[in-house]
C-alpha cells in the first residue's frame, strides 16, 4: 500500500492508411495524433504507446513511402500542426515531474527546406526568463509565424502535487494513524465527506452558475507567448494584466483585449466594452489603442491596422504609429443599423471584410456594398442600386476558404434580397459594376466554387420546393439540378402557395406579412388560420419548411387545411407587449381582407419571446379563438432575475438592451 500512481494509459490506436488507387492498406500502430500537410505530400503523426516506449513524432513521404523519425523520447507528444505552405511542423512534448500534477511541456518544431530538416526546441526548464510555476500548454496548438522566424504557443499554471498519504482505510500501512472514531463528517472509507456547497459572491464579475458552465474553458486557458528562433528569445505576450491576446496576420503585431473594468456591468446590462492594446510581437511591448471600445472588427490583412466602429462611424487604428482615422465621415451613406429596434445606440452594420491589399474595407449601409479606402480617397458604391431599388446586398459568398482578404481583381458573388418583393438572387461584382445573375421568387444559399474548375454549386428553394442542389458556370446560366432530395412530398398535401400582405402598424410603420395558403385552397373560400409571431417573419415567404412534430410547423398546418400568417413586428422601447398589439392586429385585419382568413377561426402561436407576445396579446383582444404560448416569458420581474442555465448567465441583459 505505498500509494504509487497507476501507470498512465496510452492513447495511441491503429491508424489505417488506405491507398485509393490500389486498395492497399498500411497499419501504423499506437498513433495519437496525425495530420497531412495541406498539399498532401507529407503525413505526420505522434506515437503514444504503453510505457511510452517508442513515443515520438514521425513523418511519411507520401510519394516514396519513406518514414522519417523527427523526435523521440519517453514523453507525451500532442498538438500537431502544419503551416499553410506545408514546409513547417509544430507540436508539444510533455514529461512527468515529481513536484507537479501536470506534465512539463516543451515546444518541438521543424522546418523543411531544400531537403534539409531543421529542428527547434523550446524547453521552459532551460530558459531563465520563463515564469516560475508555469509550463507550455498542450491545450493551445503551437504555430509557426508566416516568415518562420518565430513560434507562437500558450503557457498555463502548474498545480503542485499534494503530499501522498497513501490510499485510505483498507490499504493503510503499518505506520498510518487509525481513523478518528465518532467523526460525523466521515463517510465510506473513513474519508471526510465534502459538503455540497457552492459559494456565490456579490463581487464576482460572472455569476457562479456561469463560472461552473465555463469551468472547462477556464481550466484550459493559456497565455499567448512567442519564441523567436534566431534570437533564442522567449517573449510573454499575455499575462494576468492582459489575458486575452491574439496574433494579427503576419504576426508582427498582436491584439490584446481587457474586459476587467466592464465585465460585471456587461453581464448585467448586455453592453460589451473592452480596452484594446497593440502588442509588439518582437519585443512584447504593449500600448493602449482603444479605451472602452464596443465594436472591434479585427485587423487588416497585413496585420498593421485595426477596424472598429464608434458613434455611427467606422474608424481605423494604425498599430504602428497609434493614429486613428474616421473612414466613413465623408461617405454619403449611414453605417449604423437604423432599423435595429433594440435598446442600443447606433449599432454598427456588419463589415464584409478587408481587401487583400489592406488599402480598403468593404462596408454595407444595409443596402449597398461600399469600398472605403483607409488612407484617404474616394469611397465607391460597388452595387449602386441597392438603396434606390430597395434591394439589400446582404452577404458576400466566400468562394476561396483560404483567401487572405477580398481580392477585388476577381469577380465577387453576393446574395441579393428584395426588401418589399421578397425576391432573392445572386449578383456578381466585377470591374466596379454589379450584374444580377439569379433573381426570382425563391431563396438561394450555399454558393461554392470548384477549386480547379469554373463550376459553381448552390441551392435554390421556395415555400413548396425543397432546397435542392444545382451546378452552373460562372454566369450561373442554365443551371443543372443535381438532386431530388424530397420526392416523397408528392404523396402528401402541402400548400397552395404564399401571398405577401402589406399593412401599416398602429404606429405608422410600413410592414409585411407572409400568408401561406392551405392545401387544396379554393379562391373565395375562407379558412381557419394560425398566426405565428416572432419579431420580423415576412422574409421567410420563400423558405421551405420540413414537417416536424415538435412545436409550431407551418407545413403541418397548411397540410391539414389551415392558412398560416407570419407577420412583421417592430418594437418601441419600453412597450414590447403593446408593440405586438400595434403590429399583429393590423396584419390580421389585412389578411382577413384577402378573403383567405376566416376571422371567426383564428389561433395564435409563439415560442419564447413569441410566447410572451402571445400571452400578452390575448389580454388585449378577442381576435383569437385559441392560443399556444411555448416557453413564454410571462412575468418580467422574475424573468429579469432568472438564470439561463445553459450559459449560466442572468437574463437581465435581455431586459436592458435586447428584446425585453
Amino acid at each position: 500500500g505505498g500509494g504509487a500512481a497507476a501507470p498512465e494509459r496510452a492513447t495511441g490506436t491503429d491508424l489505417i492508411l488506405h491507398e485509393l488507387a490500389t486498395g492497399n492498406e498500411l497499419n501504423i500502430g499506437n498513433v495519437a495524433d496525425f495530420q497531412f500537410n495541406k498539399q498532401g505530400t507529407w503525413l505526420a503523426w505522434t506515437i503514444d504507446a504503453n510505457e511510452k516506449i517508442g513515443n515520438g513524432v514521425q513523418l511519411r513521404n507520401m510519394a516514396t513511402g519513406a518514414v522519417l523519425p523527427l523526435d523521440n523520447e519517453k514523453a507525451s507528444y500532442r498538438a500537431l500542426d502544419w503551416n499553410d505552405e506545408g514546409t513547417a511542423l509544430t507540436c508539444v512534448k510533455g514529461v512527468e515531474d515529481k513536484a507537479w500534477e501536470d506534465k512539463l511541456y516543451s515546444v518541438v518544431a521543424f522546418t523543411f527546406s531544400n531537403g534539409t530538416l531543421q529542428k527547434t526546441v523550446f524547453d521552459p526548464r532551460e530558459d531563465k526568463s520563463f515564469p516560475a510555476a508555469l509550463t507550455v500548454s498542450p491545450n493551445r496548438t503551437p504555430a509557426w509565424t508566416d516568415d518562420l522566424s518565430a513560434i507562437t504557443f500558450g503557457i498555463h499554471e502548474l498545480k503542485k502535487k499534494k503530499p501522498n498519504a497513501g490510499p485510505p482505510n483498507a490499504n493503510r500501512g503499518e505506520g498510518d494513524a487509525p481513523p478518528v472514531a465518532g467523526d460525523a463528517m466521515r463517510g465510506r472509507g473513513d474519508e471526510p465527506e465534502r459538503p455540497d456547497l457552492v459559494l456565490w459572491h456579490w463581487q464576482d464579475k460572472r455569476l457562479q452558475a456561469q463560472q461552473q458552465v465555463e469551468e472547462g474553458r477556464d481550466k484550459n486557458f493559456s497565455y499567448l507567448c512567442v519564441y523567436r528562433v534566431a534570437e533564442k528569445k522567449f517573449i510573454r505576450l499575455a499575462d494576468e494584466a492582459l489575458r486575452n491576446v491574439t496574433a494579427a496576420p503576419k504576426q508582427q503585431w498582436a491584439i490584446g483585449n481587457d474586459t476587467r473594468d466592464y465585465e460585471l456591468m456587461s453581464n448585467l446590462d448586455g453592453r460589451r466594452f473592452q480596452d484594446v492594446y497593440a502588442v509588439d510581437m518582437k519585443t512584447g511591448a504593449r500600448k493602449l489603442a482603444l479605451k472602452k471600445a464596443h465594436s472591434v472588427f479585427g485587423p487588416s490583412t497585413d496585420g498593421t491596422q485595426l477596424l472598429y466602429h464608434d458613434d455611427g462611424h467606422f474608424w481605423v487604428y494604425d498599430l504602428a504609429n497609434g493614429q486613428t482615422a474616421n473612414i466613413t465621415a465623408k461617405v454619403p451613406a449611414v453605417f449604423w443599423n437604423q432599423e435595429d429596434d433594440h435598446n442600443v445606440v447606433k449599432p454598427p452594420t456588419q463589415p464584409l471584410g478587408w481587401t487583400k491589399d489592406s488599402k480598403a474595407v468593404l462596408l454595407t449601409d444595409g443596402w449597398d456594398i461600399w469600398q472605403v479606402p483607409v488612407k484617404g480617397g474616394q469611397a465607391v458604391n460597388l452595387t449602386g442600386n441597392g438603396k434606390r431599388d430597395q434591394i439589400r446586398y446582404q452577404q458576400r459568398f466566400r468562394l476561396d476558404p483560404d483567401e487572405k482578404g477580398v481580392d477585388l481583381s476577381q469577380p465577387q458573388y453576393v446574395r441579393a434580397y428584395g426588401e418589399w418583393t421578397k425576391k432573392a438572387g445572386i449578383a456578381r461584382l466585377e470591374n466596379g459594376k454589379v450584374q444580377t445573375l439569379m433573381w426570382d421568387d425563391a431563396a438561394y444559399s450555399g454558393l461554392v466554387k470548384a477549386k480547379n474548375a469554373d463550376k459553381y454549386f448552390f441551392t435554390r428553394e421556395t415555400d413548396q420546393a425543397y432546397p435542392d442542389y444545382y451546378v452552373a458556370g460562372a454566369a450561373l446560366k442554365d443551371a443543372q439540378r443535381l438532386t431530388t432530395a424530397n420526392p416523397q412530398q408528392k404523396d402528401f398535401l402541402w400548400s397552395a402557395g404564399a401571398k405577401l400582405i402589406d399593412y401599416t402598424s398602429a404606429k405608422g410603420d410600413k410592414l409585411q406579412g407572409a400568408l401561406f395558403l392551405p392545401a387544396n385552397y379554393e379562391p373565395g373560400k375562407s379558412y381557419p388560420t394560425i398566426v405565428y409571431i416572432y419579431e420580423k417573419l415576412s422574409q421567410g415567404l420563400n423558405n421551405y419548411t420540413m414537417p416536424t412534430y415538435n412545436g409550431f410547423n407551418k407545413s403541418v398546418y397548411t397540410s391539414n387545411g389551415y392558412a398560416v400568417l407570419m407577420p412583421d413586428i417592430v418594437y418601441k422601447v419600453n412597450d414590447p407587449g403593446m408593440s405586438a398589439v400595434w403590429c399583429v392586429l393590423p396584419a390580421l385585419e389585412a389578411a382577413i381582407k384577402t378573403g383567405v382568413v376566416d376571422k371567426a377561426r383564428v389561433g395564435i402561436q409563439g415560442h419564447s419571446w413569441g410566447g410572451y407576445q402571445t400571452s400578452f396579446l390575448v389580454t388585449q383582444t378577442d381576435a383569437f379563438a385559441a392560443a399556444v404560448a411555448g416557453a413564454p416569458l410571462t412575468e418580467m420581474i422574475t424573468m429579469y432575475n432568472s438564470i439561463y442555465w445553459n450559459s449560466g448567465g442572468g437574463n437581465m441583459a435581455i431586459f436592458e438592451s435586447s428584446q425585453g
